[in-house]
């Protein structure tokens, strides 16, 4: 099989200028989800959090940026996004607490174990899986695994969370709005107390992501949050989303 051509990397602050990223030009690129979901995470100094098919490590890095001594393992199928993911916690001063592991998040617990990552370890897991359908998939290799999920990705993704978790442990991940009853539903063998955030485009449309946190084994009910508006009629940005994804406000998430 031929080798992958290199890949052509930018290098891109994040922010406000807050955490720099190096990553690839074309395919997958960070955007508002992985800053939204790092914003929702209620991560506590001393905490141990993985991040779930962390690509470039986004998420995490941001998380690991705004809470002091977090340990961060930031799990990545793609070898070439994994090795961009370490670079970036070592170019942010964040490699003695953060490291990138090469896996899939639905690989065995023997593969999790291999690497390090044990059963009932973390007190936290991110997510933001692979959420559209297999359909006309991107040609591009590394935006089809960021974005096409095949039936039961999802699950599998929960099964891994709610295994690496300790007795409390909280999932949060971001995912279509209109899939919001299937993840509802992935979540019921293993979570409660679940909280949705709707993230809406504008005031007046349809919400286009929600974000979802969960506590492992609770029994508690459903909780619906008044939802985020990024711009105002305009196309501006409000003064929540610029606070979020460019100042390092968190989200009512976050605030357990």
């Amino acid at each position: 099989m031929p080798a992958e051509p290199a890949i052509d990397i930018s290098d891109d602050a994040v922010l406000g200028g807050r955490l720099v990223l190096r990553q690839p030009r074309k395919g997958h690129r960070v955007g508002h989800d992985a800053i939204l979901l790092a914003a929702a995470c209620s991560a506590r100094p001393g905490d141990h959090l993985l991040d779930l098919g962390a690509g470039v490590g986004a998420a995490g890095l941001a998380v690991a940026c705004r809470v002091a001594d977090l340990t961060v393992a930031l799990v990545e199928i793609d070898p070439a996004l994994a090795e961009l993911a370490g670079e970036n916690a070592k170019r942010n001063n964040l490699a003695g607490r953060v490291r990138a592991v090469c896996l899939d998040a639905a690989a065995s617990p023997a593969a999790f174990a291999a690497a390090g990552l044990k059963p009932r370890e973390a007190d936290h897991v991110l997510m933001n899986p692979p959420f559209n359908a297999a359909e006309n998939p991107s040609p591009d290799r590394r935006r089809r695994l960021a974005h096409t999920a095949e039936s039961g990705t999802l699950a599998r993704w929960l099964e891994a969370a709610a295994r690496l978790l300790r007795p409390a442990g909280v999932v949060t991940l971001i995912w279509r709005a209109d899939g919001l009853g299937g993840v509802l539903a992935a979540f019921a063998a293993d979570f409660g107390a679940v909280t949705v955030l709707p993230v809406h485009s504008r005031a007046d449309a349809a919400a286009i992501r929600v974000i979802i946190r969960a506590v492992k084994a609770s029994r508690a009910p459903l909780s619906l949050l008044p939802g985020l508006v990024l711009a105002d009629a305009a196309g501006r940005p409000t003064a929540q989303a610029e606070a979020v994804l460019r100042e390092g406000a968190v989200l009512p998430l976050a605030l357990d």
